[in-house]
């Protein structure tokens, strides 16, 4: 396969396994599509990682041009959905509306500024340090995923566990790149300008990103709607 045409097979993917979850996972289709069309736009943040920590090949050599690619949009859309229904579907959780009481906790008084916290910490990080953009980032989602931990208690299951089961996805998902393009990481990605390490030949950096996505992602529906994990019937005595 042409070099051009490795990264838009592979954002693709993840559309085609968003449209067999979307299919099958019937309850979680609209969260599926909205959190898609909202973390789609951030596809546009791309020039701040082109070159600096990747420079793939791209339809149409846009990467290389102007830094934007349609390939990034693609990839946002397809994470956006699946990061946000992972936890659920594996297992099989139901949600309940947050009563008024639960609402009122003081824990709340900055239910806004959590939800907000990327927005606000990532320019902070990118515009006041010599990081590459990708610890920018990734130190974002970690503290904002940390800022939801502590507004909403309840989820930190979900968001554990939601940050590991995204990076085993991510990770089976990553490895036929690996297999099916030797060399293609060590070309695209800017190694010498990040940790240069690989776990099962995945820049230690993807696998970062993947657990802090999955971490902040997987509890965000719950606490933008005010919604809670539906506790289980008790069994029959």
């Amino acid at each position: 396969m042409a070099d051009e045409y490795i990264w838009f097979t592979w954002s693709m993917g993840f559309i085609a396994v968003w449209l067999v979850v979307f299919a099958f996972y019937r309850q979680g289709r609209r969260r599926m599509l909205w959190a898609s069309l909202l973390t789609m736009p951030f596809g546009l943040t791309e020039p701040l990682f082109v070159p600096e920590y990747w420079h793939p090949p791209s339809l149409f050599d846009l990467a290389h041009r102007t830094g934007f690619d349609i390939e990034s949009l693609i990839f946002c859309f397809g994470i956006g959905g699946l990061g946000i229904v992972l936890y659920d579907l594996v297992f099989k959780v139901d949600h309940e509306k947050m009563s008024v009481a639960e609402k009122h906790h003081h824990r709340h008084r900055f239910h806004i500024w959590t939800l907000l916290s990327p927005v606000i910490l990532f320019p902070l990080f990118y515009f006041s340090t010599n990081w590459n953009p990708i610890y920018s980032s990734t130190l974002t989602m970690f503290l904002a995923g940390l800022a939801a931990l502590w507004c909403r208690p309840d989820l930190k299951v979900k968001i554990w566990v939601g940050g590991l089961l995204f990076t085993l996805f991510y990770a089976i998902y990553f490895i036929p790149l690996s297999l099916l393009a030797p060399g293609y990481v060590e070309q695209v990605w800017t190694l010498s300008a990040i940790s240069g390490y690989e776990i099962i030949g995945i820049p230690v950096e993807e696998l970062v990103f993947a657990f802090t996505f999955g971490m902040l992602w997987s509890s965000y529906y719950e606490h933008l709607t005010w919604r809670k994990l539906k506790a289980a019937p008790a069994a029959a005595g």
